[in-house]
């Protein structure tokens, strides 16, 4: 069985980033629910388990705990900020309301031995984000750190392996946070470095073969990166047993459906089926503003479409589709579960219950950058591989308000317009995505000496290595003109053009 850390959710912001860094140490990491059972963890056989922060108080009205026969399963744990707070509140420490919120960077001295700071200088700059404090510690436990707010900043009962941080060691702004992670990860758990997208790749193609048999799969390819790369290793387990289904929902980029085909379907000789459905989706999409009845609309339409195509595309007994684990995160909406639902993905529980296929979804467990490497190690083209993520829903969730033939004509040339300019600056591979977003508002301008009323057209421009966080990026102002005066010159229409400067959070990276 492959080793594994599992995470506990309790809500925190940054529980995805746990999970980023314990793979950048190439070890596996999940996500499960705060509350999940002793003996559901002790099944996956973890390696070590952490206890991610949250919004709650310990001692708050229904604040989520977790099962207390955790503590008794011999393995090593970290908890982190709320998490520690959690550990020392049921094996009898104390927790009480701070006389003020810690919030931002803050200095810790390490003032104990300890194997998460081995190697470590003694003073650490960190990121606090608490209300709470610990004011004793459980029996056993010692203070290894401290900072001027708390004397346990960090707290380890060696013998039983339990181990708690005050402060986010997953953040950035913990810059050798990575290395406390690592120590966890290595020195207390004993992890070897195993987890790599060779490894992944091996294990994955020989769970499809056993999955699949001798039946055969159908898979939605969209050509972004995702949809792509499940292809392509799809197809390199099974080969003449995949069938692809491209459907054209009508709101795709320009040129994007003939590229898609020329791509697979010539290039890389992967059985495709086209099927053009631009009408039944702008059909129902008429007048539509909400962002999720868009993208419900679009997912229910996508199914329905789909269905159909696959009787021209023969009989298959799985359905394939390319949903990551932000896709997976980002749509939890579990009674109970502290972490609130951010969007829904059309690719995500979107299947009737009467839909004829089991479902294959390989990639089901990797981020996006874990993704890239999985195609560029298969031999995808880098244009495929390295294409900036692009929304399911397509160009309807960058268009703010109702979607039309007209605004998507819109914004589909200002989309191109961009998309050319950033590769002429040689940076649209270098960063994570760039995008024009049609605002639904009209303002003033002059062209020609003649007065206009037309659309505002946003450039969106943000870094990030997984989606789960973002920030935006700093254009370099003779280009950003250049996008400006393209876009207002080319793309009839359109008479003022805006920055978006917002990060991921508080914003997310689409608009919609």
């Amino acid at each position: 069985m492959t080793e594994q850390i599992i995470i506990l959710d309790f809500g925190s912001q940054y529980t995805q980033v746990i999970a980023r860094r314990i793979r950048e140490c190439q070890v596996f990491s999940q996500i499960l629910r705060f509350d999940t059972s002793a003996a559901k963890l002790a099944a996956f056989q973890p390696s070590g388990l952490i206890l991610s922060g949250g919004p709650a108080s310990v001692y708050g009205k229904g604040a989520p705990h977790c099962d207390p026969a955790i503590w008794n399963l011999g393995i090593p744990i970290l908890g982190i900020c709320y998490g520690m707070q959690l550990m020392a509140h049921q094996l009898g420490g104390r927790v009480e309301k701070g006389d003020k919120r810690e919030y931002g960077h803050a200095e810790v001295e390490v003032t104990g031995d300890s194997l998460l700071f081995s190697g470590m200088e003694p003073q650490q700059r960190v990121w606090m984000s608490h209300g709470d404090k610990l004011t004793k510690t459980p029996e056993g436990f010692l203070s290894v750190a401290r900072s001027g707010n708390s004397p346990y900043a960090a707290i380890a009962n060696a013998s039983r392996k339990l181990f708690g941080l005050q402060f986010h060691p997953e953040v950035h702004h913990t810059p050798h946070g990575k290395q406390i992670i690592s120590n966890f990860v290595h020195g207390v758990c004993g992890c070897g470095r195993n987890w790599t997208m060779k490894s992944f790749i091996d294990h994955a193609i020989e769970e499809i073969r056993t999955m699949v048999g001798k039946d055969r799969v159908i898979l939605g390819l969209s050509g972004g990166v995702d949809s792509s790369v499940a292809a392509a290793l799809i197809h390199e387990a099974i080969g003449e047993q995949l069938a692809c289904v491209f459907v054209n929902n009508g709101l795709l980029r320009k040129a994007e459906a003939e590229g898609v085909r020329q791509v697979f379907g010539k290039n890389l000789h992967i059985k495709l089926h086209y099927e053009d459905a631009t009408g039944a989706f702008l059909r129902r999409l008429r007048g539509v503003t909400d962002p999720e009845r868009k993208r419900k609309i679009i997912g229910r339409t996508f199914v329905e479409v789909f269905q159909k195509a696959t009787k021209k595309a023969g009989a298959a007994r799985f359905l394939a589709q390319g949903t990551t684990y932000p896709d997976v995160i980002e749509s939890v909406s579990i009674a109970g579960n502290p972490s609130a639902m951010i969007k829904s993905h059309h690719n995500v529980g979107g299947l009737p219950r009467n839909m004829k296929f089991e479902l294959l979804e390989p990639l089901r467990a990797l981020f996006k950058d874990e993704v890239r490497e999985v195609g560029t190690q298969l031999g995808l083209p880098r244009e495929v591989v390295w294409r900036q993520p692009f929304p399911g829903p397509g160009l309807a969730v960058r268009i703010l308000g109702a979607v039309t033939p007209q605004r998507l004509q819109i914004l589909r040339e200002a989309d191109w317009v961009v998309i050319d300019e950033m590769k002429k600056a040689d940076l649209y591979y270098k960063v994570w995505q760039t995008f024009a977003v049609l605002l639904p508002v009209k303002t003033v301008g002059v062209m020609g000496d003649e007065r206009t009323y037309d659309n505002v057209v946003a450039i969106r421009a943000v870094e990030s290595v997984d989606g789960m966080t973002a920030d935006w990026v700093r254009l370099p102002y003779d280009l950003l003109a250049r996008l400006s005066t393209r876009i207002i010159n080319e793309v009839k229409g359109v008479n003022r053009v805006c920055l978006d400067i917002s990060s991921k959070p508080p914003s997310t990276i689409e608009w919609e």
